[in-house]
């Protein structure tokens, strides 16, 4: 299928988001199979739903229903469960008992809000992606 000048999104720009995506999600899973992580079911649900989001992106088609929707309901889900994780640190730091990891960069709280940056960021691609085309 040619690409449509009048959509939002060219197949190009959602096929290497959607690989970045995959890509992240599977880097993500294979750190916390190797130890260096450790098991957090906030994480897991976060890594997992940007992965599922990688492939629905691959599928989302103009005017489509059954890929949005999908896309919505896992993604709301995931995002709820990363602000969830992001306001425990926030409650940490408003009693006063906030620090970060030894190893900042796998802090959840630093984690938890690049996992909600990236969920909004992939349903906005889904949505374009599924927008159809002006009359």
């Amino acid at each position: 299928m040619a690409h449509d000048r009048d959509l939002t999104i060219t197949p190009r720009v959602r096929y290497t988001a959607a690989a970045a995506a995959v890509l992240v999600s599977l880097l993500a899973w294979s750190v916390e199979w190797s130890g260096l992580a450790y098991v957090c079911p906030y994480c897991r649900v976060q890594r997992t739903v940007i992965g599922v989001l990688g492939v629905l992106l691959l599928l989302a088609r103009p005017g489509g229903l059954i890929v949005p929707w999908l896309a919505y309901t896992t993604g709301g889900f995931a995002f709820v469960v990363a602000a969830m994780q992001h306001f425990n640190g926030w409650k940490r730091i408003s009693a006063g008992s906030f620090s970060f990891n030894e190893r900042w960069y796998i802090d959840p709280w630093l984690l938890s809000g690049c996992a909600m940056l990236i969920l909004v960021a992939q349903l906005m691609l889904v949505q374009a992606a599924s927008r159809r085309a002006p009359r």
